[in-house]
């Protein structure tokens, strides 16, 4: 099975220790312990004492109910876009870890960021999670929490651990098959704000998260105001220039180009990123070509000016419209995955779209 984009629940599938899980378990059990017996909060983390009083809580995740018996104070991350949804509630303090990075932290969250401890650039193992000895867990993909990730949600429930996995990767999704799911719904930024609104909640900060969905909600009304590109198609290329991963119809490009009134080429299929040959990609000639910008070094040509300098060299690519009148759009990997960097990639696309004069 090929490694796959990490991020956007294509990452590289490694299969879980099968050592006894006997030694994290007394690990973890005791660290609990400690805790409860040790020091409580401290008298300055006020969010903390005064949410004590309105737990337990749940929040309804991916048909499971998640239980929350008091604020998490050593929560960890297990992929980079729930970690940006935490620092942008100003909860960096209550982080012990994070984990599976594609690009450099979002703009604004870097002071934030430098504090909390980077457990794996990639996928962690299970092991390295409990030495962090979190109190809650959230991933944004089912490949990272779940079979053949770091481990199940239950592994971590039966710890005492209550993990939370994004509704983007469940609601309308089907991650059954071998690839990275197709999706029976298109996926809209409801489901994106709902995750923030969860996690506000799960950590008592709910008014910070209505602020923040307002925010992300007037950026994305800022971004596409007055803006018409019907008539336009457009491409998301995420990795691998040997077999590219391309956006299909329903995922977070696809907010994207809902967005601004655009067509993706291939949004015949409902696959998440299915890949792609490039004579295909060829005969589709889209207008705009939207290109992953990565930092992290798991697949090939995963910087954008590596895809540029691919499809402009390759004799079946750069003939294509797109490569000919170099209309580029480039992105973050995680601004073309269903986070709170979505609405970084409608403004994006909606300002190349203006800047190539190709909206009415």
């Amino acid at each position: 099975m090929p490694a796959r984009p990490v991020g956007s629940r294509r990452i590289a599938r490694f299969p879980r220790s099968r050592r006894s899980l006997r030694g994290p378990v007394l690990l973890l059990s005791g660290a609990l312990l400690a805790s409860a017996c040790g020091s409580g909060a401290p008298a300055t983390d006020s969010a903390a004492a005064a949410g004590a009083a309105g737990y337990p809580r749940t929040v309804t995740d991916c048909g499971q109910e998640v239980k929350i018996t008091a604020p998490p104070r050593r929560a960890v991350s297990l992929n980079q876009g729930t970690t940006e949804i935490l620092l942008s509630l100003g909860l960096a303090d209550r982080l012990a870890g994070t984990a599976t990075w594609t690009d450099p932290v979002m703009k604004g969250l870097e002071k934030a960021n430098a504090g909390v401890p980077r457990l794996a650039d990639d996928m962690p193992s299970f092991e390295t999670v409990l030495d962090a000895e979190p109190d809650f867990v959230a991933a944004s993909f089912a490949s990272t929490l779940g079979t053949g990730g770091v481990a199940t949600r239950e592994q971590f429930t039966e710890l005492g651990v209550p993990a939370y996995l994004s509704p983007s990767d469940c609601v309308g999704k089907d991650n059954s098959g071998d690839g990275d799911g197709s999706r029976s719904e298109p996926l809209t930024m409801e489901t994106v704000y709902g995750e923030v609104r969860d996690l506000a909640r799960v950590f008592d900060v709910e008014e910070r998260g209505e602020r923040l969905v307002a925010d992300l909600r007037a950026r994305v009304d800022r971004a596409t105001a007055g803006i018409d590109a019907s008539g336009v198609t457009v491409m998301y290329w995420f990795a691998n220039s040997t077999s590219p991963y391309l956006a299909g119809c329903c995922g977070a490009p696809g907010i994207m180009t809902r967005a601004v009134g655009a067509k993706n080429v291939m949004d015949d299929t409902r696959e998440e990123w299915p890949q792609i040959g490039w004579e295909t990609v060829a005969d589709r000639d889209p207008d705009v070509l939207v290109l992953g910008d990565l930092t992290r070094r798991s697949q090939t040509a995963e910087t954008a000016a590596k895809k540029i300098e691919f499809l402009e060299s390759h004799p079946v690519t750069r003939n294509m419209t797109a490569v000919r009148k170099k209309r580029y759009v480039l992105l973050s990997g995680q601004a073309m995955n269903p986070t709170v960097r979505t609405v970084e990639g409608v403004e994006k696309l909606a300002a190349a779209l203006r800047s190539h004069g190709l909206t009415k």
